[in-house]
């Protein structure tokens, strides 16, 4: 449990968030803004009223000198990085700042892209796989004639999601946690086009928006499902809202912010739910997560050479579509999209470094342990450092 004085302090930092989600929203004219989900739908927590990013900076310095005397070791950790990330955030929308800069202080994570040596590893992965599952040539052709096998038709997808989201469900309260809620509650599926986000999950509305403009095959949306449902985003959503409610989560859980220390914890739950579910079981399944991890690392090489080294959109364009080997146009349009608004761009990394963040705190825990884990991993926020925070006296 969680000391009343933390408790206190979240409250205090979802006004302060919302205050700068506020102002962001206003001088920017970005409407998905800072603070991309409000659970408080009631309207409970008034936004602070910060008149200019000054008085918000003076806010966020003082909330950071107060986060080192909370009770909880992990909190005093959290609390520390999501103040230095926003008042980076502010420091940008003030005076800028360079592209290098923003993923080091937004997202707490090294200024460069994924390797070449590191992406070269997932080739020769996923090369070696297709060639022990019997598909000949070279790497693309192979890619191409799995990717054809499996391909679900986009009148198809909303059929076949549905059902692996009822799959997943079912799966979540087996093998993770019982889900506070009737499955009417859980996601249905939103067919879209001409988006840049292969599928998101709009809690508020429950649905999964899947975009259809990329080829998509039955273990990438056996994937999505788990990643925008259960017990991906879905269940972070609805365990922080009824942690909350039960007085057992700090009110900052409420909120999911862009460009903050919780970035890529907040992609890596749900990209380790195929494995919270026993259910990565086939060389198809492995095959699709070598694909996702290579889709990350390309993507931040696309992000890198567009903010960083000022490559024309037309140029990346044509870079990214030499290196990917699965999706087809639909997924380089998409994806060009999400990387072209500066506001979103470093988040690409955030992809890259979820998952094997979240893993490696997953991996240290007994499964004797695993039930007080996913209340610590789904009940509060986390940063890259305050993940591992597990137990942590």
């Amino acid at each position: 449990m969680l000391s009343e004085r933390t408790l206190g302090y979240g409250r205090r930092v979802a006004t302060a968030l919302l205050g700068v989600d506020a102002l962001y929203r206003q001088e920017s004219g970005d409407g998905d803004g800072l603070a991309v989900l409000n659970l408080d739908v009631a309207g409970d927590f008034v936004p602070e009223a910060f008149g200019s990013y000054e008085e918000a900076r003076r806010g966020f310095v003082e909330l950071g000198i107060v986060a080192r005397e909370l009770r909880e070791p992990d909190r005093r950790v959290y609390y520390a990085d999501l103040c230095h990330s926003t008042l980076s955030f502010i420091t940008w929308r003030e005076f800028g700042l360079p592209f290098r800069s923003q993923l080091s202080e937004f997202l707490h994570l090294p200024s460069e892209p994924v390797g070449d040596a590191e992406v070269d590893d997932l080739r020769t992965g996923i090369r070696a796989l297709l060639e022990r599952m019997g598909y000949a040539g070279d790497l693309r052709a192979q890619c191409a004639a799995w990717e054809a096998e499996h391909r679900v038709q986009a009148a198809d997808v909303p059929r076949v999601l549905n059902q692996l989201l009822h799959e997943a469900w079912e799966r979540t309260e087996e093998f993770v946690v019982r889900i506070p809620a009737a499955k009417s509650d859980g996601m249905r599926v939103t067919p879209v086009s001409g988006v840049s986000f292969n599928a998101r999950c709009s809690y508020l509305e429950r649905q999964v928006e899947i975009n259809t403009d990329p080829i998509l095959t039955l273990p990438g949306l056996k994937h999505l499902a788990v990643h925008e449902g259960y017990p991906g985003h879905y269940l972070q959503f609805k365990l922080r809202e009824t942690g909350f409610k039960e007085g057992t989560a700090p009110a900052d859980v409420l909120l999911s912010v862009v460009n903050t220390a919780s970035s890529s914890v907040f992609e890596g739950i749900a990209d380790i739910g195929l494995r919270m579910l026993n259910w990565a079981d086939t060389d198809d399944d492995r095959l699709q997560s070598l694909l996702n991890r290579y889709r990350a690392a390309i993507g931040t090489g696309a992000a890198w050479r567009l903010h960083a080294l000022g490559w024309s959109e037309d140029d990346v364009t044509k870079w990214l579509e030499g290196q990917s080997l699965a999706g087809g146009v639909g997924w380089v349009a998409n994806r060009m999209g999400f990387i072209a608004a500066p506001s979103r761009a470093t988040l690409i990394w955030s992809y890259w470094w979820g998952e094997p963040v979240v893993a490696s705190a997953w991996n240290r825990v007994a499964p004797s342990q695993r039930p007080d884990f996913l209340r610590f991993l789904y009940g509060r926020m986390h940063s890259n450092k305050s993940v591992g925070m597990f137990g942590a006296a």
